[in-house]
């Protein structure tokens, strides 16, 4: 098996500036094609507390914090920031929520990392939309975060209480405009009627 020097292979993944590694990251990076040197390295970059695993196939350069929503959108992807996550994010949602909700188009599920919960919710491709980069993570528009977590609740996924929201913060038209892109089902119609006539928005 071909050996590598620590020191070189070191030096590769600071000077590519990532904070994450994939295992594909690494490969490239450090280009190294062969799976069983490519764990040998990576072996010895734990050991010496060059990278962090963070879950199977994934690792954070050792000392680095990432924002709980960079993290989200690179641990499972594709997905977005939305539901009570980005709703309080914006200030809409004055309840603090306890996990990281995402979006994603891929199937649902719940990763616990560093204590923390990271949920991805299903939606289907046709409402895989609305969101935008900020501060280096995808998250969605205060809009659409808005009607991803009512079309949940219209399916009944989720609760909503409206005196936990500021809606002053929505704006009107961008939200009638997504809505129409929506499944329009008796439920989440009369949910979003309800929202559209409270006199705060």
């Amino acid at each position: 098996m071909e050996t590598y020097n620590l020191a070189l292979v070191t030096k590769k993944i600071y000077d590519s500036r990532l904070n994450f590694f994939s295992l594909k990251t690494l490969r490239d990076i450090l280009e190294i094609k062969k799976d069983r040197s490519l764990y040998s390295v990576i072996r010895r970059l734990l050991e010496n507390e060059v990278l962090k695993k963070i879950e199977k196939n994934k690792y954070l350069l050792e000392n680095t914090k990432l924002n709980d929503f960079l993290l989200a959108n690179l641990i499972y992807t594709p997905s977005y920031i939305s539901f009570e996550s980005a709703l309080n994010f914006y200030g809409i949602l004055s309840q603090f929520p306890y996990e990281v909700t995402s979006a994603t188009s891929k199937k649902t599920l719940q990763k616990i990392i560093d204590e923390k919960t990271y949920s991805y919710i299903h939606l289907k491709k046709e409402l895989f939309w609305g969101y935008e980069k900020k501060d280096n993570f995808l998250i969605a528009l205060p809009e659409k975060a808005l009607l991803d977590e009512l079309y949940l609740v219209s399916k009944g996924l989720k609760n909503f209480q409206l005196g936990e929201h500021d809606f002053s913060l929505i704006n009107k038209d961008r939200l009638k405009n997504f809505l129409i892109k929506f499944p329009q089902t008796e439920q989440f119609k009369a949910l979003t009627g309800e929202l559209i006539k409270t006199k705060d928005m």
